[in-house]
């Protein structure tokens, strides 16, 4: 590969997947606003077979998706790192340059980014472990549009579904969090003034109102100064 003075080489890979990534952009851009089924969606596919890699990417495309090919899991794991958050990854079991399962349990622990997995193998060891680590589903190569279509879908509305009940989750934690502070409040209160429950709760309550404050944070800082105060 020749090089001139003050450029640096560049592969035949880079220019070949750059190339792939070129015309999945241009169709993206053509046939994201014609999608029949979820215009927003944008999936990250991951495969070292080329001709693989372009035939899904033209079908995905064709039923409006938005698609980021990558054809190793270094290229995948570059467009995640400069910004790339896809609503679903489709993921090759086996690559040259590493294990699929390795990228799915990055994805997993990055930003809980939904996968599913390819593989042209199908023993029950290999689904066991992609069931293990979270993969919303597992098909087995070779797969043309008709079998991969709906399994996509499927796929992006259970994702959507964990995604609603993990936020649900951490807002029924925040609550939970939120009344037992105040709850430990009201029990400091009364022992502190010999109060009842209810005139304890008053006491802060009213005390919240002239700091203007929020009464769980009141609570909260409360509990760290008795804390504080028991560590002496």
């Amino acid at each position: 590969m020749a090089s001139f003075a003050g450029w640096l080489p560049v592969s035949s890979h880079f220019i070949e997947i750059a190339s792939v990534r070129m015309r999945c952009q241009t169709v993206n851009t053509r046939l994201q606003r014609n999608n029949p089924h979820d215009p927003n969606a944008h999936l990250l596919l991951v495969d070292d077979d080329r001709l693989v890699l372009t035939t899904l990417c033209r079908e995905l495309q064709h039923f409006g998706y938005a698609v980021s090919p990558a054809e190793s899991l270094q290229d995948a794991l570059d467009l995640l790192k400069s910004g790339l958050r896809p609503d679903l990854a489709i993921l090759d079991m086996r690559m040259d340059d590493g294990d699929g399962l390795e990228l799915a349990q990055y994805l997993h622990a990055f930003d809980n980014l939904p996968f599913i997995m390819l593989s042209a193998y199908s023993d029950t060891a290999t689904v066991r472990k992609a069931a293990n680590i979270g993969s919303l589903a597992y098909m087995v190569k070779p797969i043309n549009a008709s079998q991969l279509i709906p399994t996509v879908e499927s796929a992006l509305r259970r994702a959507r579904d964990i995604r609603v009940l993990k936020d649900q989750a951490t807002q029924l934690q925040r609550v939970l969090n939120t009344d037992r502070a105040i709850d430990v409040g009201v029990g400091i209160t009364m022992a502190q003034n010999r109060l009842g429950r209810l005139a304890a709760l008053e006491v802060l309550r009213q005390s919240a109102r002239t700091q203007r404050r929020k009464l769980s944070n009141l609570a909260h800082d409360l509990i760290q100064a008795i804390e504080t105060i028991r560590q002496r």
